[in-house]
């Protein structure tokens, strides 16, 4: 594919353009959270507590605070009290003050509340005149390192801003590919849509544009060829079947005739019975051409669909049994008997068929048995009812055929792949009509050894509801 690497210069400038786009998200994320979570810069606690140093009045009553700033510190839920810087003791409180504040303090102690906490409340200093003023915040209000502030609902809810700052890179990861690969997600739903119709063997055009326009264009070379191959296949089984429909018919007329002469050659008093037994043979074998010529005519015809199929409910049973009572009455030596194996309280078994076709496909597989134990054998035939299908079931006693023969019958998908051994009587193209027969009414055909020790067939039909 020539645009391969085109492919992978696009793929690699789009997971660089993703991590720049990720690394200026996140930054921009931060920022946000710090501007939302930070106070501003007049209610940081250190300007409040400079302010509020400032707010102070002193008369000879003492230390008196602004009205406002007073107002300020208990919407804020915030106590504070001055130091003296001479004698380092309490001099002024606001109510709220906890009782566990100590009331005289060190230099150290001074050190300690201005930069951290006191009795585990953050502390922040202002100045004011002759001493010091001191804020104390609630416990849970703010974070002291150093001089930096923080909110501490920040590091409460750190887990959710850690999994609220993940879903945002995997959505602007999502929106980047999305957007990134839309053209060249453009092009694949016709190129799948494509290849699924060459499968079935449709006509295919692809637009050849775009990243994928090489695969389109191979698809539709593709699709061209097999169009080609078809119609030429087409015609080469057009004409395969016009021109075995056409022998067939050439042959009937002077295979009639030696059909004919040979039958009066048989009867005629006046010749050998040496010479009236070739005659004889004549006659037989000529009747075995007739019938293999029908038999791949009409083969041929249901191969492309040439025979006309006309169903209509029929009783199964019943077109058996005929095909039964005809064997029978044509067997003067009894020497096939047929033995009737259907259980008597099974009379009726419907089925949508067209029946000449089935009475060919049952009169094949008495006539199989037939044609390969000519010392005789017994032929069982019995038609049975199970998960709404009826099966036909023609067994025999004689040589049977090999395992190899049997899997040979069952795979064989074509009335021209038969057996390659000429010399010998062949379970061939008999069958593979019976098969082809039974697969035109949605069938299957199933050849196997007998439990008699010869050769058995199963046709299984879906019963008609």
């Amino acid at each position: 594919m020539n645009n391969l690497p085109k492919l992978i210069r696009r793929f690699t400038g789009i997971l660089l353009l993703s991590f720049v786009l990720l690394v200026f998200a996140n930054f921009a994320i931060l920022a946000f959270l710090m501007a939302w979570q930070s106070p501003s810069v007049t209610d940081s606690p250190y300007n409040v507590a400079i302010q509020t140093g400032k707010a102070f009045q002193i008369s000879e009553s003492g230390y008196t605070l602004q009205e406002d700033i007073s107002t300020q510190l208990k919407k804020q839920n915030i106590w504070a009290f001055v130091v003296d810087n001479d004698t380092l003791q309490i001099v002024w409180k606001t109510e709220n003050v906890p009782d566990t504040i100590p009331a005289n303090y060190s230099l150290s102690d001074i050190a300690d509340l201005s930069v951290g906490y006191l009795d585990g409340y953050p502390t922040y200093t202002g100045e004011t005149e002759n001493g010091i003023v001191v804020l104390g915040y609630p416990k849970d209000s703010f974070w002291k390192h150093t001089r930096a502030s923080w909110n501490y609902n920040f590091f409460a809810h750190l887990p959710q801003i850690v999994f609220i700052v993940l879903a945002v890179n995997i959505a602007v990861i999502l929106l980047i590919y999305v957007i990134a690969n839309m053209k060249f997600l453009k092009p694949v739903k016709p190129i799948t849509k494509g290849i699924q119709d060459l499968s079935i063997g449709e006509p295919v055009h692809i637009p050849e544009k775009g990243l994928l326009s090489d695969i389109s264009a191979n698809i539709n070379r593709t699709s061209n060829i097999l169009q080609e191959q078809r119609q030429q296949l087409r015609k080469k089984e057009t004409a395969r079947a016009n021109w075995i429909a056409g022998v067939s018919h050439d042959i009937r007329t002077p295979l009639s005739m030696v059909m004919g002469y040979a039958g009066q050659l048989k009867d005629d008093t006046n010749l050998t019975d040496e010479e009236r037994h070739k005659a004889e043979v004549i006659v037989k074998q000529s009747k075995r051409m007739q019938n293999l010529i029908n038999d791949l005519n009409l083969a041929s015809k249901l191969e492309y669909n040439m025979q006309p199929i006309n169903p209509a409910k029929q009783n199964l049973i019943a077109i058996v049994r005929q095909v039964v009572v005809d064997f029978i009455n044509m067997d003067i030596e009894d020497k096939y008997p047929i033995e009737w194996q259907t259980d008597e309280v099974l009379t009726v078994c419907p089925v949508n068929a067209d029946k000449d076709l089935l009475k060919r496909a049952v009169s094949n597989l008495i006539q199989n048995s037939i044609n390969h134990n000519e010392q005789g054998c017994k032929i069982y035939i019995g038609v049975t009812v199970d998960d709404d299908c009826c099966t036909i079931i023609v067994s025999d006693d004689g040589v049977g055929a090999t395992d190899e023969l049997i899997e040979k019958l069952n795979k064989t998908p074509h009335y021209m792949l038969c057996d390659e051994n000429t010399t010998e009587q062949r379970h061939g193209l008999g069958l593979l009509i019976v098969k082809q027969i039974v697969s035109a009414h949605g069938g299957r055909t199933d050849i196997e050894h007998s439990s008699y020790g010869g050769f058995s067939v199963k046709l299984t039909l879906p019963i008609l509801a």
